[in-house]
């Protein structure tokens, strides 16, 4: 009677037991054999969703970068273009200072001002979540803009010297130049490849500017004293040679010390680096005594005293509207890619001339334009064989981890 007293109160309380164990189990083969049917349909779903993100995010990314470096490209093109020609309307008019044409170069640093306290105060979320390297001290900031600054004045009185003692279409000649330099720079400071196509570009557009020095230019040359033709051509090889260092080392800033990945960083580039040239153009004015003249040549301007505040105004600010093309086209692109947007501009300032100055048009200047297209559009093919690259480059990494969360979903 004992042992039926406590077997009694056990067995209710182990068939309950039995029942919650069975439910579990039934509910854990239910869920095994959906995932064992259904496999393949769930991974695909998951891998084409993946998938179809990543080519949408990679098309907003490709689409957006062409996007800004079209504005860029447009940015340099007109604003090297319509300096190009307020320089030339100011020395037509009677202007005569050589330190006050080089200062407007550099002067409109001021309008980048509403661009950093954009891009400071904006909370634009890091591209990446890499390991963050430590930011460079000031000293090293402040020495690097110092050179730069210096760098750019020395630079734009040179080529200011070789404007004023050489024909236009000789100035252009040399000038175009700088694209060699900037190559060969390039090459050793910024590992830039030089590929077929990319030694096609710089023939053609060397050459669609060579041709502009068989324009009838010789009035000028005859006016023009054997030992100011000499100075002026050394200066503005000097010139094209420092320019082409110049681009490459700025990149190489982007690169080795600034290391960042915001446009702000670019505005703080451009004003520094304009800042401390205006200051060293500015020494040299009053050195020089040039200051005492700009009444005497606000007065003598054909034009009149608005007309020649004016032409300076936007002569300043045109040349930091191409300063903010060109050091964008650095950040974004490179140095050599920047040059050649720049060196493409050179051929259509006689065009504009053309149509503002009323100066002849001839198929020099024709076959000068249409080869310089052609140099471009063989630079721009390039960069489109790159993107493609980089597309294949893409969807092989995407292929990767798509096999690897396969594997991960099915264990």
């Amino acid at each position: 009677m004992v042992e039926i007293d406590q077997a009694e109160p056990a067995t209710p309380t182990h068939v309950v037991h039995t029942n919650e164990q069975c439910n579990i189990a039934c509910t854990t083969c239910i869920k095994s054999l959906t995932l064992f049917l259904l496999p393949d349909e769930l991974f695909d779903r998951s891998r084409s969703e993946i998938q179809d993100g990543r080519r949408a995010s990679s098309r907003v990314i490709r689409y957006k970068w062409w996007m800004q470096v079209s504005v860029f490209t447009i940015f340099v093109l007109s604003g090297q273009s319509a300096a190009t020609m307020l320089g030339s309307l100011y020395f037509n008019n009677g202007g005569n200072s050589t330190w006050m044409a080089t200062l407007v170069q550099t002067a409109g640093f001021p309008i980048t001002f509403p661009f950093i306290f954009f891009f400071s105060t904006s909370k634009t979320p890091p591209q990446n979540h890499q390991i963050t390297t430590k930011n460079p001290s000031w000293i090293t900031i402040f020495a690097l803009y110092m050179v730069l600054g210096i760098f750019l004045a020395a630079d734009c009185i040179l080529y200011t010297i070789g404007l004023n003692f050489l024909p236009v279409s000789t100035y252009s000649l040399i000038s175009a130049s700088q694209l060699a330099f900037n190559a060969f720079f390039s090459h050793f400071l910024n590992g830039q490849k030089i590929t077929p196509l990319i030694t096609n570009s710089l023939v053609l557009l060397s050459f669609s500017s060579t041709l502009l020095v068989f324009q009838s230019d010789s009035e000028q040359t005859g006016e023009t004293s054997k030992r100011k033709y000499m100075i002026g051509f050394v200066c503005t090889v000097a010139a094209s040679a420092g320019w082409g260092l110049m681009l490459s080392a700025t990149q190489l800033a982007f690169q080795k010390i600034l290391k960042s990945e915001t446009y702000k960083v670019v505005f703080e580039m451009i004003l520094y680096q304009n800042l401390i040239a205006s200051v060293v153009i500015l020494v040299g004015l009053f050195a020089s005594g040039e200051w005492k003249n700009i009444k005497g040549e606000m007065e003598g301007f054909e034009s009149g005293k608005v007309s020649y505040v004016m032409n300076l105004v936007w002569t300043a600010i045109t040349w930091q509207v191409f300063s903010l093309g060109c050091v964008s086209l650095i950040f974004k692109v490179s140095s050599l890619f920047s040059n050649v947007i720049s060196t493409l501009g050179i051929p259509i300032v006689p065009i504009l001339a053309v149509v503002f100055f009323h100066d002849k048009m001839n198929g020099v200047k024709v076959i000068a334009m249409l080869l310089a297209i052609w140099g471009f559009t063989s630079y721009i093919y390039q960069h489109y064989l790159d993107d493609l690259k980089e597309k294949d480059k893409t969807r092989i990494e995407n292929l990767e981890v798509d096999l690897t969360e396969t594997t991960r979903m099915s264990q």
